[in-house]
């Protein structure tokens, strides 16, 4: 269980996330708003990459914190910019991120290639990570956080660059791992979640506005038929991107 409570974050005299309070388990969980809601800020508190002045991070009852690299070994995560090494072929990084994550050498080809696949990208591990488009750089930062199974799996714009067709097969990979995993998944695309999440929560200016299934959100609201008009809805007059 990975639980959020009451956390704050300010960059200088601005707020940016407002007494934020979640609990996520085995599923998936859809973080939308768009952007400027502080998505990404939220994510990296998650990954231990950003202090925060109120409140704690928990997994299992222990703070994130103090845990430290026993929490990393249970975190993946793909962050929204693409910061890859140019240099590398695409199976060079991905054999060097699962020796940052200690798994066992004798497991890392098998692994790099099993995750390769999930995400469609076997026929293109010798390629230069430079020569690579960006849905193939995005595919490619989502098949390194999924390296080692770990039980919590941060995906921040994880389809941005996507043709329709990966968006698909991206959603039914995550949608084949919630059983026993944690996902959260910051997006401002909404067709990307609607039909796998198990729990939408919307942020909007830093501020937790609305959060629960597809089915009692919508009943929240009548006379609105989808999560895309309520997306609508609730962030009517703010860009999207």
């Amino acid at each position: 269980m990975l639980e959020i409570k009451n956390v704050s974050k300010s960059y200088a005299d601005k707020r940016v996330l407002h007494h934020i309070d979640l609990r996520l388990s085995h599923g998936i969980y859809a973080l939308l708003g768009p952007n400027g809601a502080g998505k990404s800020t939220l994510m990296n508190i998650l990954c231990n990459q950003l202090n925060y002045e109120e409140g704690s991070v928990l997994y299992n009852d222990k703070d994130i914190r103090e845990l430290k690299q026993a929490y990393y070994a249970l975190l993946g995560y793909a962050p929204q910019q693409q910061g890859l090494y140019d240099e590398f072929s695409g199976e060079r990084f991905l054999t060097y991120m699962a020796l940052l994550k200690n798994i066992d050498r004798k497991q890392i080809r098998k692994e790099v290639l099993r995750v390769a696949e999930l995400v469609n990208m076997q026929q293109h591990l010798k390629q230069r990570c430079g020569a690579y488009s960006g849905g193939m750089k995005q595919r490619i930062l989502v098949a390194q956080a999924l390296l080692g199974s770990p039980e919590i799996l941060l995906f921040d714009e994880p389809t941005a660059g996507l043709d329709p067709k990966e968006r698909v097969s991206l959603r039914r990979v995550f949608d084949s791992l919630k059983e026993e995993h944690t996902l959260l998944i910051a997006t401002h695309v909404v067709s990307d979640v609607e039909s796998i999440a198990d729990e939408v929560i919307f942020l909007k200016q830093g501020k937790l506005i609305a959060q629960g299934g597809v089915d009692e959100l919508l009943l929240c609201h009548p006379g609105i038929a989808s999560l895309e008009e309520l997306y609508l809805h609730l962030f009517a007059g703010e860009a999207s991107c």
